[in-house]
């Protein structure tokens, strides 16, 4: 039996085929919302599960003067990335599959193998678009990676533990946004740096450098790309939730508080324009940190 519920966990729930679903249905959200704030209609409910069927069927085009099993390699590791990460957190609200001490860090970089392997992906093509695009990705990883984990940090001092589950048991009731509004802030925009999305997507500007990174993926890779970002985009989600919002201690609270914060992401989408990279990178690398640091020296001096 026990054979049996660790396969369920990583290929049923909480990872696998429900967090790759979870994840089309908050990219879907994300993009209906984004295009109603932006007075457009937006895509249909099925449209981000069509996308992902239609990639997988497609053939995937190789371009010449890459290393092929690195191409390939790259958007498997990516998707397992994510998903191994997710066996560490409360998906959704209930405890997680696998808890260890110091488990937060090795869930922090689970996840930043996405942007690692998109970086790797654009720099192992001739393309410029691609080369361009990964430059500013691993650029980008560097300025926000540092203050994502920084701001998730702060919830574990509190609590006193590096353990997801412990300090998610410290944060129910507790609304650390309050306590640490400093932290949630670095920690809301850091996950949009981290996912590239608006104003944070330079890495993948359409109008200057195509797809960037990923210009010359097609077909499968194309498909896990995009479905490592979904998932995440509903790690991440869950994290921020539980460590600042007073914690997800059951599904509809998953819901409801993750959903909250993906209408915060969306508005500030809606609201700025892109930033270049100088942009994107400078000012945030040094004020973001700086003013994490200095709410780390409060809730270290309190506690």
């Amino acid at each position: 039996m026990d054979v049996l519920t660790d396969l369920s966990a990583i290929f049923f729930f909480p990872s696998g085929l429900f967090l790759l679903a979870s994840g089309l249905v908050y990219e879907w959200i994300d993009r209906k919302l984004l295009a109603q704030f932006q007075n457009r209609i937006g895509p249909r409910w099925f449209q981000p599960l069509a996308d992902v069927v239609k990639l997988l069927a497609k053939e995937e085009v190789s371009p010449e003067g890459v290393n092929g099993r690195l191409f390939i390699a790259l958007p498997i590791i990516a998707l397992t990335g994510g998903l191994t990460a997710a066996l560490y957190v409360p998906l959704p609200g209930l405890p997680p599959a696998y808890s260890f001490p110091g488990d937060l860090i090795v869930t922090l970089y689970l996840l930043s193998l996405l942007t690692l392997c998109m970086g790797l992906a654009g720099a192992n093509t001739l393309d410029r678009f691609s080369l361009v695009g990964a430059t500013r990705t691993l650029t980008q990883l560097f300025s926000y990676e540092a203050p994502f984990l920084l701001a998730l940090l702060g919830p574990a001092i509190a609590a006193g533990s590096w353990q997801i589950s412990e300090i998610v048991g410290y944060g129910n009731g507790r609304w650390l946004l309050l306590t640490q509004p400093i932290g949630f802030l670095v920690a809301i925009i850091g996950l949009m740096g981290k996912l590239e999305l608006p104003p944070f997507d330079a890495p993948e500007a359409e109008t200057e450098i195509v797809a960037g990174a990923l210009t010359e993926y097609s077909g499968r890779g194309l498909a896990l790309f995009r479905l490592g970002k979904g998932v995440e985009m509903v790690i991440g989600l869950t994290l921020v939730a539980a460590f600042y919002l007073g914690g997800v201690a059951n599904p509809l609270l998953f819901v409801v508080k993750t959903l909250a914060l993906l209408l915060v992401m969306v508005g500030l989408q809606a609201l700025f324009t892109r930033l270049r990279i100088d942009q994107t990178v400078g000012l945030w690398w040094r004020y973001g940190v700086l003013l994490v640091l200095v709410q780390w020296a409060i809730v270290i001096w309190l506690v």
